[in-house]
């Protein structure tokens, strides 16, 4: 299952996120993502744990809990909803009718 962990510290490694997790689990990825430009963390991050149970044991006990000083936000992570709002092939055809 793969998690979203929000609201952590800017401060929070890779190996931070990793550590918190595999108190629960098999953790197969933990990562802290990073702005493109500056490198400096966006303040969130996911986890993948193998088992379901055990995430979800891991969503219950880390919701809200303190890390490195922040209460965390843990919940299931949701798919990435498409950037274009709104059907592709109207956009797409659009676009075309301008050149």
């Amino acid at each position: 299952m793969n998690i979203f962990v929000g609201k952590l510290n800017y401060q929070a490694t890779n190996e931070d996120l990793q550590r918190l997790f595999s108190e629960f689990g098999t953790v197969k990825s933990a990562k802290v993502l990073n702005d493109n430009y500056t490198g400096r963390s966006r303040g969130f991050g996911f986890v993948e744990i193998e088992n379901d149970d055990e995430a979800r044991a891991a969503i219950k006990e880390l919701d809200g809990t303190s890390f490195m000083q922040h209460t965390i936000v843990v919940n299931e992570a949701k798919p990435k909803e498409s950037s274009f709002g709104g059907d592709r092939r109207d956009s797409f055809s659009r676009d075309k009718r301008r050149f």
